[in-house]
């Protein structure tokens, strides 16, 4: 915001900031509005739609009291809008992301050869999502150093935040347009033509991976999204980049961000109070302090404090993944994912989680929990080979935990998930099971839950 606002003077605007330690700061956006207003004797308020649904709220209820109109725009940073996505889901039994993706493609002549997707397919995801290789090297990060403004806001945090979880050390994020765009450059330059090989890979100490790291300069403004889309088809189309890779790119941006972003606001606020599956369990005290002897847990956590950022399979296939089988409370996952990374923002981090992390909508999002024992993150990481835990041991004190609290979600849930037709093999495999394995099941999964909670060890 503070280069924003330098900017912003240099071009010749009027710009009124107000600093978070100014004397007289009342400490709220409303407030805030409500001095400015008094202060510039203003006529009207112009107002981009804000992004979360309790900001768009206090704007409604500001516009009672204010003694000038409020006017509310579009926010152009997206390529729908609420009420197009609204119009596209309305008489709809199942709203999946693959049709509005399809849709938006024609729309926006992204990927296409006339009226068919380029190379014949809509997706690429069977040449995609590849473990990890032995010898696997991403390219190193880009690399903002803090200049003047920005080391004056990180000594500002340090003394009123310093407590709070994270690490200002390292601190190498784009603060403005200019240097966002050279992250964007070095994605498309050096990581996209892996991207989709190798998106779900995870490597211990190696936090970047092969992602874009450009969603908190989408999310905040400095990109846009169709710059971000034609950069990588530019990419294919001129033989950088195969085209599973920039489709699969593109997929997240076009597709996956957009639609989330539709579900959140055809929902609110319903959508932030369910709970489909009654998970109650308060999140485990690790998810703060990194102290676990999962070692896929304990790296994730890890980079997640240190860098504010972890990737998407980091996400839900091992934090989320572990909340949703652990049965833990849909609110206090929300609260940690919205607190923790740089790139959350309630529109995009609720669907997300809510949704497709913790299945407590019901399946209005995703067509199944996406549930997975140790085999998974074994696969799909080289976390395993240094943890305590055996991925290949199902029970006893050696097995991981993960093998045990997928079948225990699995029984726990029978009665809310046992027909769902995505879910039918694994149903069919614990129907095999004895009795005397699903007691052991639920003895393994019950110790350990038990273990979990506040004050044990």
């Amino acid at each position: 915001m503070r280069h924003f606002a330098e900017e912003a003077e240099a071009a010749g605007m009027v710009v009124d900031y107000i600093r978070f330690d100014d004397e007289g700061n009342s400490g709220s956006f409303a407030g805030e509005i409500r001095r400015a207003i008094a202060r510039h004797k203003v006529g009207k308020l112009v107002v981009t739609s804000p992004g979360e649904y309790r900001v768009l709220e206090m704007i409604s209820a500001l516009s009672e009291e204010l003694p000038c109109p409020v006017e509310i725009r579009e926010d152009d940073r997206f390529l729908t809008t609420a009420d197009e996505f609204a119009a596209w889901a309305e008489g709809r039994k199942s709203l999946r992301m693959e049709f509005f993706y399809r849709e938006l493609r024609r729309k926006y002549k992204i990927l296409m050869d006339g009226a068919t997707p380029e190379g014949g397919n809509w997706n690429y995801d069977s040449e995609n999502r590849k473990p990890p290789r032995d010898g696997l090297t991403p390219p190193p990060r880009h690399i903002t150093p803090p200049d003047a403004i920005t080391t004056e806001v990180l000594a500002l945090v340090d003394t009123h935040f310093g407590h709070h979880f994270g690490t200002l050390e390292g601190f190498e994020f784009a603060v403005t347009r200019h240097d966002a765009l050279k992250v964007l450059d070095r994605f498309i330059d050096e990581r996209l033509p892996m991207f989709g090989t190798y998106q779900d890979a995870m490597v211990e100490g190696e936090p970047w991976m092969v992602h874009t790291h450009i969603g908190l300069y989408l999310n905040i403004g400095l990109l846009l999204p169709m710059e971000v889309i034609s950069r990588a088809e530019t990419a294919y189309r001129q033989g950088f980049a195969p085209i599973n890779a920039a489709e699969g790119f593109i997929r997240q941006i076009l597709g996956w961000r957009e639609y989330v972003r539709g579900i959140y606001w055809l929902n609110m606020p319903d959508y932030a109070g369910m709970n489909a599956l009654d998970a109650h369990r308060p999140l485990p005290e690790f998810y703060w302090t990194a102290k676990t002897d999962m070692n896929c847990l304990k790296q994730c956590v890890t980079e997640t404090r240190d860098h504010a950022y972890a990737h998407h399979i980091q996400r839900l296939m091992v934090l989320g993944n572990f909340a949703l089988i652990a049965g833990v409370s849909p609110d206090e996952v929300n609260g940690w994912f919205l607190g923790v990374y740089a790139d959350a923002y309630e529109w995009l981090e609720l669907p997300n989680v809510t949704g497709m992390t913790l299945f407590a909508d019901g399946g209005m999002l995703a067509s199944k929990p996406y549930a997975a024992s140790g085999a998974y993150i074994n696969r799909m990481s080289t976390y395993c080979r240094t943890c305590r835990y055996k991925p290949a041991v199902k029970s006893g004190a050696d097995a991981c935990p993960f093998n045990y609290l997928y079948w225990d979600f699995l029984i726990r849930n029978k009665g809310k998930l046992g027909q769902n037709p995505r879910l039918g093999m694994p149903y069919r495999n614990l129907a095999k099971m004895s009795e005397d394995r699903i007691a052991e099941i639920t003895a393994d999964s019950s110790g350990f839950l038990d273990n979990l909670l506040p004050g044990k060890p």
